[in-house]
């Protein structure tokens, strides 16, 4: 089975607001974009991947993102992160009724391939399902097959509330870097040690001159 992903994004401006005792304000829009685009690279070289749906105003990110070939669409709720990816999942479904869904967070900066992959592949067994952050406590990855709804409930608790909503979860082993979002510093050292892409790399590069 292929997917179709939906990445939510929102303003630069406003991302990334946790990382403020890691990163300034004038450099965090950078380090955002940077992680989308490395999620959006990785989750369309994998062989599980169909397309790439990013949720966003932002204008700079919407350029940048679709170059790397992913569609973009209007956040035209502008209800928050849930709204958001219900939207998107709607365009979605608007062009093929039939996709199969995930919604995708748009700070895996240290995404593999291979190993979104095998989160896909072992939620094609299950009409929804998730996978929980390196934390335990938020989602990374969220799915339904064709004819299910997504039915997103990301925000606080999100593995909680997407468990009582009867999505399955996915007990997986070695997909590391499909859990490790960046919402803190501690999160993007922790990425950083697992091997980011090359946005990621020269942004983190830019991060430690400017703390010189």
């Amino acid at each position: 089975m292929q997917w179709t992903l939906v990445i939510p994004l929102k303003p630069l401006a406003q991302a990334k607001s946790r990382l403020a005792d890691t990163a300034s304000e004038g450099l965090r829009p950078g380090l955002a974009l940077a992680f989308a685009q490395d999620t959006v690279g990785a989750a369309l070289a994998s062989p599980a991947v169909r397309d790439v749906v990013v949720v966003t105003d932002d204008a700079l990110a919407g350029r940048e993102l679709a170059a790397l070939g992913a569609r973009i669409v209007p956040d035209a709720p502008r209800a928050g992160l849930n709204a958001a990816l219900a939207h998107a999942a709607g365009a979605a479904r608007a062009v093929d009724p039939r996709c199969a869904l995930a919604a995708v967070n748009a700070d895996l900066p240290a995404l593999r391939p291979h190993e979104l992959a095998r989160v896909l592949d072992a939620a094609a067994e299950f009409p929804r399902a998730f996978l929980a952050d390196a934390a335990g406590i938020g989602t990374t990855v969220l799915t339904a097959v064709p004819g299910r709804e997504l039915l997103p409930a990301f925000g606080v608790d999100s593995r909680a509330r997407h468990r009582a909503s009867g999505a399955r979860e996915l007990g997986l082993t070695g997909v590391a870097s499909v859990r490790q979002d960046v919402d803190t510093g501690e999160d993007l050292r922790a990425a950083l040690a697992l091997g980011v892409g090359p946005r990621t790399a020269a942004a983190a590069a830019r991060l430690l001159t400017a703390g010189q």
